[in-house]
């Protein structure tokens, strides 16, 4: 009778350090496992939130600004020198079917860049003129602006010429002037009638040019400007931003499965238990027979 009193206590004590013994090895598994899966999700996080917001900084901005070369073309005179008409030239955009994004508003100026010659002094204000055109032919916007040299007086003139004589003399300055004329100032794309062509005319037949570009720029504003001139603060802010709510949507998540699987986990801990304790009660009570 004591001794299987005394085995049973034996029993008990085996039971109970082989039971703490494999719950603190789950644990650290646990523990090793769910460190990992912390550490390989908050990585993954990070890059996603920084992907996301690379996609839509991207998909969100236009670009910037477009240059394209204007070759103003006109007719030679036969009898006398100098045009018989007015240089005019087509610029074409794109060969796609849309340039611009719909939306966002544009800035199209005209740069010229004339000499300060006499026949440009004494020409006085001329027209500039532009055509917005679809690949259709169709009409969106026009405009014609004025424009002239800046005035310079005789005395300013030969002042600035005999200060930068050395540097004309060497061909680092030149006597000319960049007209920038602002052709349209907020311009706004139409979605069934993209612009693929701009038309340019200068109406005078008596000025000098060396070349001319135009310069598309987008005006930005509201979240775009602050993500074009603020672009580390806003950075920081849209990331922060996407963390949070992808964070938000794997807690949750990990709380709703999580505790699926802790119940289901502690039901299969109870369950092994009794299936140990009744074999090691069988394994005893079969020594006690013996």
């Amino acid at each position: 009778m004591l001794i299987s009193i005394l085995l049973r206590k034996i029993s008990r004590k085996w039971f109970n350090i082989q039971k703490t013994t494999r719950q603190n090895i789950q644990s650290a598994k646990d523990t090793v496992f769910r460190g990992g899966i912390v550490i390989i999700s908050t990585v993954l996080i990070v890059w996603l939130s920084i992907f996301l917001y690379t996609v839509f900084y991207y998909s969100y901005m236009p670009s910037m600004s477009y240059v394209r070369p204007v070759h103003l073309q006109f007719k030679s005179c036969n009898e006398k020198k100098g045009i018989c008409s007015f240089p005019q030239a087509h610029v074409q955009l794109t060969k796609r079917q849309q340039l611009l994004m719909v939306g966002q508003p544009y800035k199209i100026n005209l740069h010229l860049e004339m000499p300060e010659s006499t026949a440009n002094k004494e020409l006085g204000m001329f027209m500039v003129c532009a055509q917005l055109r679809s690949r259709e032919g169709h009409l969106v916007d026009h405009m014609c602006k004025s424009a002239m040299l800046h005035y310079r007086s005789t005395l300013l003139h030969t002042l600035t010429t005999l200060l930068f004589s050395p540097m004309m003399i060497f061909g680092n300055i030149e006597e000319k002037q960049d007209i920038v004329l602002e052709l349209f100032n907020n311009f706004e794309e139409d979605q069934n009638h993209p612009v693929t062509i701009i038309f340019i005319e200068i109406q005078s037949r008596h000025i000098e040019f060396y070349s001319a570009n135009l310069i598309i720029n987008a005006h930005l504003s509201g979240l775009r400007y602050w993500m074009f001139y603020w672009p580390i603060l806003s950075s920081c802010v849209g990331i922060g931003i996407n963390l949070f709510f992808i964070m938000l949507v794997c807690t949750l998540s990990y709380i709703h499965f999580g505790s699926e699987d802790e119940n289901f986990s502690y039901e299969k801990s109870e369950i092994e238990d009794d299936n140990d304790l009744k074999g090691d009660c069988k394994l005893f009570c079969n020594v006690l027979n013996l």
